[in-house]
């Protein structure tokens, strides 16, 4: 029992570094890009709630840089710009409970367990996992929280409000820290800009320790 407990233990952590060390997120963008569009100025477009909210402001500097990076400009004058960006972001959480089998070793500690005389010397039940009988199967439960986090980003002309560009990313994980995800969900938001019209991607990011 004690090796099974051991195991398993060893696989949970592998799949807890596993998803502390990259952030997936499912990605569809609806767009209506321009295949030419010299004028790229653009001027975030803020709720009353948002102007005045510390966590948006951080967030809207993830994108800024992500805007630049991209070729955009934020325009000096925002009377002169030629774009519109809006953000708007969620985090929510709810349990998840998984239940499995578990095998046990029912003679693990007995006097009966270790190696056995035969007449061709010393053997250990060790390499025999029928030595004595099936193991004993047991459900285990294992409670966990599960966090979605959903970033929603459009890009449309300021003359006349015309979307441009949708793009909306959630992602699952056991970090609740919307903070420490944003950068990869801002980034995800734009791989391979434009990218396919209205065509679910998945991307995945590896996160910076």
């Amino acid at each position: 029992m004690q090796r099974c407990m051991t195991v398993l233990i060893a696989l949970l952590c592998l799949w807890l570094a596993g998803c502390a060390t990259t952030i997936q997120s499912n990605v569809t963008a609806f767009h209506e890009w321009p295949a030419e569009l010299r004028d790229k100025s653009f001027v975030f477009e803020r709720t009353r709630k948002q102007d005045n909210n510390l966590e948006y402001r951080s967030y809207e500097n993830l994108l800024r840089g992500e805007l630049l990076r991209l070729g955009f400009m934020e325009a000096a004058d925002p009377r002169s710009a030629r774009l519109k960006v809006s953000m708007f972001y969620n985090i929510s959480a709810r349990d998840v409970l998984v239940v499995q089998p578990v095998a046990v070793d029912p003679w693990y500690g007995s006097p009966f367990y270790g190696p056995r005389w035969s007449r061709y010397g010393y053997y250990s039940p060790f390499y025999d996992p029928f030595w004595y009988g099936p193991p004993l199967v047991e459900q285990r439960e294992t409670q966990f929280q599960l966090f979605t986090r959903r970033l929603k980003v459009m890009i449309a002309q300021v003359s006349d409000s015309r979307n441009l560009y949708d793009v909306t990313v959630d992602s699952e994980g056991s970090n609740g820290s919307l903070a420490a995800v944003m950068p990869y969900l801002v980034r995800s938001a734009f791989v391979e800009f434009p990218a396919a019209n209205g065509v679910p991607r998945r991307v995945e990011l590896k996160m910076q320790n």
